[in-house]
C-alpha cells in the first residue's frame, strides 16, 4: 500500500465499464444521419446540375433533397449532443431560477415600503 500525505483507500468503488446498448444505438444513429445527410447533399448537387440543365421537376426534388439535408444534419448534431453527455464530457445547463414579474415593477422578494426599480430608479 503507498505510504505518504495523501495515500488512502478510495472514496467510492471504481465505475464498471462495459458494453452499453444505449451508447450503440446513439452511435449508430449518428452515423446512419450523416451517411443520410452525404447522399442527400450529393443528390441535392445532382437535382441542381438537371434542373439548370433544363428539367423543371428537378426544382422540386432539389428542394425536398436540400431540406431533407438539413433534417438530418440537425438530427445527427441533436444525437451527438446526447451521445456526449451519456458518456460524461458534457452537461446539462445550470437551471436558474427567475423572479416573477409584476406589472407594476414590484419584487415580491423585496421588504414593504420598497419603491418599484433597483438602486438607479431610487435617484
Amino acid at each position: 500500500m503507498a505510504q505518504g500525505k495523501r495515500a488512502g483507500t478510495r472514496k467510492g468503488s471504481k465505475p464498471k465499464t462495459g458494453f452499453q446498448p444505449a451508447l450503440l444505438g446513439l452511435a449508430l444513429g449518428v452515423t446512419g444521419a450523416v451517411a443520410a445527410w452525404g447522399y442527400l447533399v450529393y443528390a441535392a448537387i445532382d437535382f441542381g446540375s438537371e434542373a439548370r440543365g433544363g428539367d423543371s421537376g428537378a426544382w422540386l426534388f432539389l428542394g425536398l433533397a436540400s431540406v431533407g439535408a438539413v433534417a438530418c444534419l440537425f438530427l445527427g448534431f441533436l444525437l451527438v449532443a446526447r451521445l456526449l453527455r451519456r458518456l460524461g464530457i458534457t452537461q446539462a445547463p445550470a437551471r436558474t431560477l427567475t423572479a416573477p414579474v409584476i406589472e407594476d415593477g414590484a419584487r415580491p422578494d423585496a421588504p414593504p415600503n420598497t419603491p418599484p426599480g433597483g438602486h438607479r430608479a431610487i435617484r
